[in-house]
């Protein structure tokens, strides 16, 4: 193992272990007991199958046959959610087969950031991945279930999905994706429209021809954002079967996963001889295997928040810090919107996960050894890829190397020596910023703060005309506690417009990116966030902000002893805790912890005192 690696990874797992340990103790003393079905008064299991056909009533009487729980976000309105419509029947019939039963145990919101960016719903975006892990542990709750299968795919989705399965860790778990829509336009033309719009070059009939020819089927959007991060992490954690994350839909290959999927997890049951509860899956290993998957491939910054959420529910402390030094360890190797023209579809079609986990693992930069859905535990298992040969569904070697190395490369020849992704730090606090997708003369930016505490505020100065010039736009206000956190994606076109106009432009904010943003300099999810007295509150337009993507620094030059007295500046911001269902999310937003933290409303749960 590279020794960076080895380091990080020794240090989580002593840094994690009183609170490690009381969760596996907490997780596989609820395994002990047996299935749960069996313990049930007859009232309560006859509520559990009164809807079943008289067969599975029958199966379902006694403990010989696995009960598994399907947990879907199927909704026919997001395009990557839609093709979970017929995945139920597909896994009952596939499971009927293999000898177990399914239930559909319940399903979770999933609402789409590309529709609400920018509009009031993007304020409970965030919240909605606490809200998915709860609905997840309802629909879990029943004590029906010897396993789980998850159906789920977008931003929120995945991570909600896999804290709420972490409640349930004594049950083994297989996730489910379902694939990128194919390509539609290049994503260099989308974001050209977009710029064009903003500036009113073009009008909303042609902007909306453009963003159609892009987003124009069932599947997820091929740009590299947080959902196809999500798909990435899930494959070299091992919880997707191997080679299946990018396989589109309504294909035969991607019916013949689903049910390979089904049939998979109840090999793992504790029914059987080679019990995998997922507790066990998601160790401190999967963990950092994730992290070094997003580096190398230049995922979404979201993930510096979800995958701290999702070590917490399995007893692990990850940090930000964990994250700075594996960026330094590990190198880009994969080339994706918005860190290149190539989308998913280019990706897969180069190799995909298989050819990536490879290359990762030859160079000592990925856990091998380390539990995983397939057939054979270790990650070695992961270089495979799945194909249909007189329609059966096998699994051959990954090629030995890339076939496109301008969209997956190696580590010998990679596009950047380090991950792209840095702790920002200084006196206007912690946070974080992807500098993977930000050319290199971009990366450095020492100019006066504009401050606003609303992105419409930014948005009505640039359309006056008042932001031609070089200038630092501070958002201040954006943080989980003061408004939900939302994307501020809706900054990216006209941010670009400057910048492509030769000004020096950055952004710092307490709140977040939309993992498509790339090109425009940033400094994110700034810790302590502005309602918790963090330092953002102190600068004034006209502060000189000094940031340096390339060594993690991001400073206001104001002197200490003035800047240390300044009064914090209130919010000026209005409304942003009511209407479009906002203020059902008051208590998540008092709840809510740091970013650097997870971003969570959730109570941290102490195994310790079970």
């Amino acid at each position: 193992m590279h020794p960076v690696i080895e380091k990080v990874t020794q240090e989580v797992i002593e840094r994690s272990h009183k609170t490690r340990s009381a969760y596996l103790k907490y997780i596989d003393g609820i395994a002990k007991q047996g299935p749960t079905r069996s313990t049930l008064p007859c009232g309560n299991l006859a509520h559990g199958f009164a809807a079943c056909n008289p067969s599975d009533k029958a199966d379902l009487r006694g403990d010989k046959k696995a009960n598994i729980a399907i947990i879907t976000s199927y909704n026919d309105m997001l395009s990557a959610h839609q093709p979970y419509k017929d995945a139920p029947d597909l896994i009952k019939a596939a499971i009927h087969e293999a000898g177990g039963v399914a239930q559909v145990a319940g399903g979770v919101p999933a609402m789409c950031d590309g529709i609400t960016q920018g509009q009031h719903g993007m304020e409970m975006s965030l919240f909605s991945r606490d809200l998915i892990a709860m609905s997840t542990a309802i629909g879990m709750s029943h004590n029906m279930f010897d396993g789980a299968l998850y159906l789920g795919v977008c931003d929120k989705i995945v991570p909600g999905l896999l804290i709420g399965a972490l409640s349930f860790g004594h049950l083994p778990a297989v996730f489910v994706p379902a694939g990128p829509m194919p390509s539609g336009i290049t994503n260099k033309e989308k974001a050209r429209a977009r710029q064009a719009y903003a500036v009113g070059k073009i009008g909303r009939e042609e902007l909306l021809a453009a963003e159609s020819a892009s987003y124009h089927s069932a599947g997820t959007c091929t740009f590299y954002g947080t959902a196809n991060s999500n798909q990435m992490m899930m494959e070299i954690m091992g919880l997707h079967l191997p080679g299946s994350s990018f396989i589109n839909p309504y294909t035969p290959l991607r019916d013949e996963l689903t049910k390979a999927a089904a049939k998979q997890v109840l090999k793992f049951t504790a029914l059987g001889n080679d019990f995998r509860p997922i507790a066990h899956v998601v160790d401190e290993k999967a963990i950092i295997n994730a992290v070094i998957g997003l580096l190398a491939t230049g995922g979404s910054t979201n993930h510096t928040m979800h995958l701290i959420a999702i070590a917490r529910a399995s007893g692990i402390v990850l940090n930000w810090d964990d994250f700075d030094r594996i960026s330094k360890a590990v190198p880009l190797i994969a080339k994706i919107y918005p860190n290149g023209p190539a989308d998913v579809n280019h990706f897969q079609a180069a190799g995909g996960m298989g050819v990536l986990i490879a290359e990762l693992l030859r160079n000592g930069l990925l856990h091998e050894d380390v539990l995983t859905v397939g057939d054979q535990p270790g990650m070695n298992y992961y270089t495979q890829e799945p194909r249909l040969i007189d329609d059966k569904l096998v699994w051959e070697p990954v090629p030995a190397e890339s076939l496109d190395k301008e969209v997956l490369s190696t580590v010998a020849n990679p596009f950047a020596t380090g991950g792209g992704l840095h702790v920002m730090h200084g006196n206007l606090g912690r946070g974080v910023s992807k500098l993977s997708a930000v050319a290199p003369e971009h990366q450095i930016v020492k100019a006066p703060a504009v401050v606003f505490d609303d992105q419409e505020d930014f948005l009505a100065a640039f359309k006056r005309g008042e932001l031609e010039k070089d200038f630092v736009a501070v958002l201040r206000y954006q943080g989980p506690r003061s408004n939900g956190m939302p994307e501020l994606h809706k900054l990216t076109p006209p941010l670009g417009v400057l910048q492509d106009k030769g000004f020096k432009v950055a952004l710092v904010t307490d709140g977040r990116m939309s993992g498509a943003s790339g090109k425009v300099p940033s400094a994110i999810q700034m810790c302590p966030e502005c309602l918790s007295g963090g330092p953002l509150a102190k600068v004034h337009d006209g502060d000189i902000i000094s940031m340096n993507l390339q060594t993690g620094e991001i400073n206001a030059l104001v002197d200490e002893a003035e800047f240390n007295a300044r009064t914090p500046a209130p919010n000026t911001a209005k409304n942003h805790h009511y209407g479009s269902g906002r203020e059902l999310f008051h208590r998540f937003r008092l709840a809510a912890s740091s970013a650097e933290t997870g971003a969570s409303s959730l109570f941290e749960v102490d195994y310790t005192s079970e």
